[in-house]
């Protein structure tokens, strides 16, 4: 029997029961065989580094319900939202996904009216006295009367858009969200659905109870038993990387430039913490979220040549059953190499990055996340055993 594959874009930081709701509501709408999450490893689009690494929230996204994992490479996690949605699409149509679903706040968003306005002159949203997000939201709502400023929207339309540049290889199911607002800093009383960002800041204040209802059991189990990560336990390392390397060196760097690159540096010194130094460095131009990919790209160096080239191999971070015989069934077919575990040709090669982004983080938590890491086995029948820290 040929397997069929729904494909879902993720970065479950943390997994929470608004991602199990997902998938089974994308298993009873597809009736795919198989649920391939694409998700960001050790740093997320936010430009920020995951609360749990790759491989702790790769158990927890199997124990809710996807079947296969494979890491959305850092150089298309990191990345504003169109290039972020563009890595996402080729890694799921590369693995031969039949479906993208996607959680959104208005599902019967015409995807279409608004692709058909996006302006060709690569200049018009190039001010300094407004951000690229807020020039961008008002240029289409001028053109289409369609309002695109909830976060998931805005997501949603990339992936269409990247779907459609790449040829459709996906049928698009725009999945209505559940409960909070992807941007709620709180969770609310009396409900079973959280925003990851309001559980992230509950977990590392330590606010169990809060927690407890709005996350699976094994979540909170890891949560509570695992070492969180924020920008704070990395501001000494970036600190250092600005107050010791030249500006010109900062220029080289992806997206460092526009001057940003100077203020960066000269804010890190007098800074204390990593709020009072994003703080130092805000301007009208730059969102919070841009200024921490910059900050990210100083911390993990990275240059543009390795930003911008795609996804280049599939990278397997774990998998149930079916995710295996899936695996099997397109091996001989996939448009890119599958990476099982991380030799030494990968990481001097086009593992590079990621091999980098995780040694940063091994830096603060000591646990090693690619050198002879081999996927999640999730124990779901008998030939089968776990392979986790």
């Amino acid at each position: 029997m040929t397997l069929q594959a729904a494909g879902i874009i993720a970065e479950y930081n943390p997994f929470h029961n608004g991602h199990a709701d997902q998938l089974r509501r994308v298993k009873a709408t597809t009736h795919a065989d198989v649920l391939v999450v694409a998700m960001s490893g050790n740093w997320v689009q936010r430009g920020e580094p995951a609360l749990l690494d790759k491989w702790q929230r790769t158990e927890l996204a199997l124990a809710g319900g996807a079947d296969l994992v494979i890491e959305l490479p850092t150089a298309s996690a990191l990345q504003p939202a169109h290039l972020f949605a563009a890595g996402g699409v080729q890694v799921l149509a590369a693995l031969g996904c039949r479906w993208l679903a996607f959680g959104t706040e208005h599902p019967d968003l015409d995807y279409d009216r608004l692709m058909a306005h996006l302006p060709t002159d690569p200049t018009t949203f190039k001010r300094f006295d407004q951000t690229y997000a807020s020039l961008f939201q008002g240029y289409l709502r001028e053109q289409t009367g369609i309002t695109l400023n909830a976060s998931n929207d805005i997501l949603g339309f990339f992936y269409a858009l990247a779907n459609r540049r790449q040829g459709d290889p996906l049928t698009l199911l725009s999945l209505a969200r559940r409960g909070s607002q992807h941007t709620d800093q709180t969770i609310a009383a009396d409900t079973a659905f959280a925003s990851a960002s309001a559980i992230r800041t509950a977990a590392l204040a330590g606010d169990w109870a809060a927690v407890a209802p709005v996350v699976p059991p094994a979540t909170l189990e890891r949560l509570q038993t695992s070492q969180l990560t924020s920008w704070a336990d990395f501001w000494p390392l970036l600190r250092y990387e600005l107050v010791s390397g030249a500006v010109s060196d900062l220029h080289q760097l992806y997206q460092l430039s526009e001057g940003v690159e100077y203020r960066l540096k000269q804010a890190a010194l007098p800074a204390t913490s990593f709020a009072g130094f994003m703080h130092a460095v805000k301007t009208k131009r730059y969102t919070y979220t841009r200024l921490q990919r910059q900050a990210a790209s100083v911390l993990l160096q990275t240059k543009p040549a390795e930003m911008l080239t795609g996804p280049q191999y599939l990278r397997v971070l774990g998998y149930r059953t079916a995710g295996r015989h899936y695996l099997h069934q397109i091996k001989k077919s996939v448009t890119l190499p599958i990476v099982s575990h991380s030799d030494r040709d990968w990481q001097r090669g086009v593992g590079a990055l990621d091999d980098r982004a995780g040694n940063v983080r091994t830096l603060v938590t000591g646990i090693a996340q690619d050198n002879g890491r081999v996927p999640v086995a999730f124990p779901d029948s008998p030939g089968l055993s776990r392979k986790f820290p």
